[in-house]
């Protein structure tokens, strides 16, 4: 189970996850928090744009959403439909509307009930930081973290993270190639101390398909470059997907490199 804050944040942060899941044949569902409304509408316009259209925008990243949770090997997808609350400082973050300002703990019982309907063992969001201080990531940290303490089913909660031993090294690389880093990647600052890292996936035998699903999200242009790195930039970053196990229903051992390593029916 994955608990997203937007449209794209699946094939992002945990697509790697999401497919090696899939290929071991296991159900995995995508939880999508908020409708994207803020993010580059079809004409190209960032969500502070004046002229900027939320309503267009929610649509065409439904219909990327439903193409690219599909390429992620999610085989259920289930959108909590709060409005995008915007970057921090955006008046859009104080909508009552806005997923920033959802009623964590009524959200938390929600999602407590879809993890006990499906069963899910291994739940993963960001951090409390919500990876780079967006104010609907932290808002998805809240509410799952809401989730798993009232989940019956829940084994483990992982966190996105990534080490500040990665990204020293592949940002500097990246603009002395000139490569355009979207808001994700630079306010994530230096990432984690590398010791908060407890279990790295291997994720290069399905680099082709997150690829895939990030393509899917074609309206939002501040990933383009991203996408386009070649293999070896590509494989840098997105090669290795690192978390943090944030709590576990019982010791844990086995998960270094494997989310479900170390669990009785594994």
């Amino acid at each position: 189970m994955c608990v997203h804050a937007h449209p794209d944040d699946e094939a992002l942060f945990t697509a790697g996850a999401s497919l090696l899941a899939a290929r071991r044949g296991m159900a995995t569902v995508l939880v999508t928090c908020t409708d994207g409304r803020y993010g580059f509408d079809p004409a190209g316009r960032a969500g502070d744009d004046p002229a900027h259209d939320a309503a267009a925008t929610a649509e065409r990243r439904a219909a990327e959403l439903d193409r690219a949770a599909r390429r992620a090997g999610f085989t259920r997808r289930v959108s909590l439909g709060y409005a995008d609350s915007g970057m921090a400082g955006w008046p859009s973050a104080t909508a009552p509307t806005a997923f920033a300002r959802a009623d964590v703990a009524a959200v938390g019982a929600t999602l407590a009930a879809l993890f006990d309907e499906v069963g899910a063992t291994v739940v993963l969001t960001y951090d409390e930081r919500g990876f780079y201080d967006h104010p609907d990531h932290i808002a998805a940290n809240a509410v799952t973290r809401a989730a798993v303490a009232g989940s019956a089913s829940v084994e483990r909660l992982y966190y996105r993270v990534v080490p500040t031993s990665v990204l020293t090294r592949f940002v500097p690389d990246a603009h002395a190639l000139e490569v355009f880093l979207p808001a994700w990647v630079l306010d994530a600052g230096i990432g984690v101390a590398d010791e908060r890292v407890t279990t790295a996936l291997d994720t290069t035998a399905v680099l082709d398909e997150q690829r895939a699903a990030m393509v899917c999200h074609a309206s939002q242009v501040d990933n383009a470059d991203l996408i386009g790195l070649d293999a070896e930039m590509f494989t840098r970053l997105f090669g290795t997907e690192y978390y943090e196990r944030a709590w576990s229903r019982h010791p844990a051992a086995g998960d270094a490199d494997d989310l479900f390593g170390g669990l009785v029916w594994d």
